[in-house]
């Protein structure tokens, strides 16, 4: 099982966030994140969104650290990809 992690750098809620992705299914996205205690309700289109203070323990648990882009490319090129706005 691979899942990939990006930096915390994406600001919201008075914090700031990783993405946690799959390039091989939801399916083991979900398993990953449910191992790490991460909610269900965390997960949105195609990724799991990761408060700076789990990356690390994210990144423990076996999560691969790769940049924004590599996020992006690694879904796309999975067929994973879901832009907001589509389903």
């Amino acid at each position: 099982m691979t899942v990939y992690i990006d930096p915390p750098t994406w600001p919201g809620h008075g914090r700031m966030w990783s993405h946690l992705v799959s390039d091989v299914s939801f399916a083991e996205l979900h398993a990953f994140a449910e191992g790490l205690g991460v909610p269900r309700r965390a997960f949105e289109r195609d990724h799991y969104d990761i408060p700076s203070h789990r990356y690390a323990d994210a990144v423990a648990a076996g999560a691969r650290q790769v940049t924004s882009r590599d996020v992006v490319r690694l879904l796309t090129e999975a067929g994973l990809r879901r832009p907001k706005g589509r389903p």
